[in-house]
């Protein structure tokens, strides 16, 4: 594997993993404001953070 495949996939982790902490971090902040809509706001961030790691797997092997 080559210098620039490294650091491709060391910045798709890099991205995969920022995207899902901000998806985490507001879902937190949704919930403590509406706490009644907890179970919405975890389906919807648990769809996203799959969609964002598939993304990341998908551009890994494509490495």
């Amino acid at each position: 594997m080559e210098i620039p495949a490294i650091v491709g996939a060391g910045l798709v982790v890099i991205g995969a993993g920022i995207g899902i902490g901000r998806i985490g971090g507001s879902a937190m902040d949704a919930i403590a404001r509406q706490p009644e809509a907890t179970a919405k706001i975890q389906t919807a961030m648990l769809i996203a953070a799959a969609l964002i790691e598939g993304i990341g797997f998908a551009a890994l092997f494509a490495v």
